[in-house]
């Protein structure tokens, strides 16, 4: 069996069709094998031929994880196919979880999403590492940053959801509110709590947190630039005070610029690492004076500017009247505009 190293070829296919499903499950897909590459992990080709069944709906999510079990129950042992078999594994159940609304904001979902992954692939699939850790990174010239000691993980953890639970974005501007999801974002992730798997965990808890945004998220930005959000919390969380350098989220905050308003910053590995000479000015971030909720419906309205208030409304998971408040607002911002007439005219969005 071999590796399939062109699968996203393959799979944009399906984008350049059109349909809507199908570009909703590629995208998916997408990032779900994407997510691999952060450990350097591979998908067969069996997951790519599994995944366009999926996406031509002749089998449904669970079938697809059926078929990946039982194909790797027939496989031998060999190391290379135990590799392929991980990347197959997590990348038809990260599919599943991001193709699930249910969501709860919570250390538990953490811990139940970290399970559900790696669940017959890690010993302690779910479970709080036990042990301190340190890790070589390339981005760091092989030093490492301070993870939290395994003693304080849970307590760590409480604090940094119940900070954020109690966090307004409301009246925030769409870069304070970039800047303060890419805070919580590093948070949980140098808590480390798990023994591996910790980066694909919190990927998929922070896509189906800004779900609950309004967000339909650039899915690409993370099959694309998997290892660079993985860079980029590094160096969010990475200080030496004899080097002068210190904890740094402008790397990831382009990254959630891109992620959340299809802006196009260069993501470049190289850009991370501490010895880049690159001037911190490049690439520079645009100041955003409109909201998170301001900005989810703007993304939509590029999309399809005839769309209706109620249909907006579903895709973000809000009242038709919080949607007509939002979109009066945006209006009186000059964010957005109506033309024509109300039945047969569409949005113009002036950002």
């Amino acid at each position: 069996m071999g590796k399939e190293e062109n699968w996203n070829i393959e799979l944009s296919e399906y984008i350049k069709q059109g349909e809507p499903n199908k570009v909703k499950k590629t995208k998916t897909w997408e990032t779900a094998i994407g997510l691999q590459d952060v450990d350097g992990l591979k998908p067969s080709k069996y997951l790519i031929e599994t995944a366009k069944e999926h996406i031509e709906g002749t089998i449904d999510i669970e079938e697809a994880k059926v078929r990946i079990d039982e194909y790797y129950e027939a496989q031998s042992t060999r190391k290379s196919e135990k590799e392929s078999e991980e990347a197959d594994k997590v990348s038809v159940r990260i599919a599943e979880i991001l193709s699930e609304k249910a969501f709860n904001f919570s250390e538990a979902e953490l811990l139940s999403i970290h399970k559900r992954l790696f669940k017959g692939i890690f010993d302690r699939a779910g479970v709080f590492r036990d042990y301190n850790i340190t890790k070589k990174e390339w981005v760091l010239n092989g030093d490492t940053v301070t993870y939290a000691s395994f003693q304080s993980i849970k307590d760590t953890l409480e604090y940094d959801f119940e900070q954020e639970r109690n966090f307004s974005y409301k009246g925030l501007s769409l870069d304070e509110s970039i800047k303060h999801l890419c805070q919580f974002t590093a948070n949980i992730w140098q808590v480390h709590p798990f023994c591996e798997g910790n980066t694909r965990t919190t990927a998929v808890f922070i896509i189906k947190y800004l779900r609950t945004f309004g967000f339909n998220i650039n899915d690409e930005i993370f099959a694309e630039n998997s290892w660079y959000f993985r860079n980029s919390l590094v160096r969010a969380n990475y200080k030496n005070f004899q080097k002068n350098i210190f904890e740094d989220t402008s790397f990831l905050e382009k990254f959630f610029y891109n992620l959340l308003t299809n802006a196009n910053n260069e993501l470049k590995n190289r850009y991370t690492h501490i010895d880049n000479i690159q001037g911190k000015d490049e690439n520079n971030l645009n100041v955003n004076n409109y909201t998170l909720e301001e900005q989810a419906i703007i993304n939509i309205l590029k999309i399809n500017p005839s769309i209706t208030q109620e249909e907006i409304s579903k895709q973000i998971n809000k009242s038709v009247r919080t949607v007509k408040t939002y979109m009066s607002e945006m209006q009186e911002k000059g964010l957005i505009e109506r033309k024509d007439s109300k039945k047969s005219g569409e949005w113009q969005v002036n950002v």
